[in-house]
């Protein structure tokens, strides 16, 4: 086996605001709000979670790596062969990014692995280009980007397979939102320009795609909501995700949920606005409750992206069979599977083993896979 070099690159705060409920961590402001409430650092776990599923081919690898938690303490710690291609610093910036993803292209690189989100990979649109192959770890909190693999997983057996089998390029279409207004509850994307990817279709997810405002649409949002409403029991946290389909019940209940929020509801009543992990554990406690939630269009997902809040440690102290899901025919017939990634492996291997039944009408349901 031929040996392969790989710039390897982590955002270290990437995906801190997500159990928080802040929707990114773009900017210093921010991150310090998201400390302040508590957040952990994710990005080097699921570094590792990457390079752990490298580690069969670590022999034929060189990896070059950002600084200290820019890369290099997670491939010291996974025993691969790297050289430093930055300055160590305590607190890094978008510009550290640029400037190490420039260091490897200039040293040259087979492959640039980033592990971040959506603000990550416009650093690396700046810095990069069309220059050389990007594959993204999913790490961030909003990733609308068609860059990223669907896990830390699926991204190591696209490296490879890219490296060494030959998989594809194509132009991956760079998205970002405001995060602004994404706090606002207006999601408003923008395109920032393409970076050269491998292509895998079931490893590599699409672009976020928005629910088609139709008449049909719009009738089968609310058939729908009828019947959840109807099956709403007293005395149970409904522990709702984002959405414009679970923003239907909501609606319907004449409660004003957040778009891109989680809300907690009890006896039809909206208890907490906007939750964030701890206030989520802190309602549940003691208590029966059901999570509510809509994969996202184009891309599958119902945890992992978009609604970290609802984190791996609530979705197993409510269990799975209080798990529901909602979406309209027609976005589930754009989807071949439903797509888990919430950082606890186990659990998601939990959630692929059973796959789950989707609300798609009223009175209606239909099995989807989980991937």
């Amino acid at each position: 086996m031929s040996t392969k070099t790989i710039g390897f690159l982590v955002n270290p705060v990437a995906g801190m605001g997500g159990a928080v409920g802040l929707k990114g961590t773009d900017g210093v402001n921010i991150l310090n709000q998201a400390i302040s409430l508590g957040a952990k650092p994710i990005a080097s776990q699921r570094a590792e979670t990457f390079l752990d599923a490298m580690l069969p081919v670590k022999k034929s690898l060189i990896l070059l790596v950002g600084a200290g938690s820019m890369g290099e303490d997670e491939s010291k710690k996974c025993g691969f062969t790297y050289k430093v291609k930055s300055e160590n610093k305590k607190e890094t910036t978008s510009e550290d990014t640029q400037n190490a993803a420039k260091a490897m292209i200039e040293s040259g690189i087979d492959l640039l692995v980033f592990c971040g989100g959506d603000g990550t990979t416009r650093d690396i649109l700046k810095a990069v280009g069309l220059k050389v192959p990007v594959l993204g770890v999913p790490t961030g909190v909003k990733m609308h980007s068609a860059i990223f693999a669907v896990t830390p997983q699926a991204a190591a057996r696209v490296a490879v397979n890219y490296l060494w089998a030959g998989l594809p390029l194509r132009e991956a279409e760079v998205m970002d939102v405001d995060e602004r207004a994404f706090r606002e509850g207006r999601l408003s994307a923008e395109l920032y320009g393409y970076l050269l990817s491998p292509f895998e279709p079931y490893l590599i997810q699409g672009n976020k795609l928005e629910s088609p405002m139709t008449e049909n649409e719009i009738r089968n949002q609310a058939a729908t909501a009828v019947w959840i409403i109807e099956e709403m029991k007293s005395n149970i946290i409904y522990i709702i995700g984002p959405g414009t389909t679970t923003r239907t019940i909501t609606d319907l209940l004449d409660q004003k949920k957040t778009l891109l929020g989680v809300d907690l509801f009890l006896d039809k009543k909206m208890v907490t606005r906007d939750a964030n992990e701890k206030q989520i554990l802190e309602a549940i406690n003691g208590k029966a409750a059901q999570i509510i939630v809509t994969p996202i269009g184009g891309q599958g997902f119902i945890f992992g992206r978009g609604n970290q809040q609802i984190s791996s440690k609530i979705i197993r102290q409510i269990g799975l069979d209080n798990i529901v899901v909602v979406a309209t025919k027609s976005k589930l017939d754009k989807l071949k599977s439903l797509r888990v990634d919430t950082g606890d492996l186990n659990l998601d291997k939990d959630l692929r083993a059973r796959g789950i039944r989707v609300i798609v009408d009223y009175k209606t349901t239909k099995k989807m896979n989980i991937e």
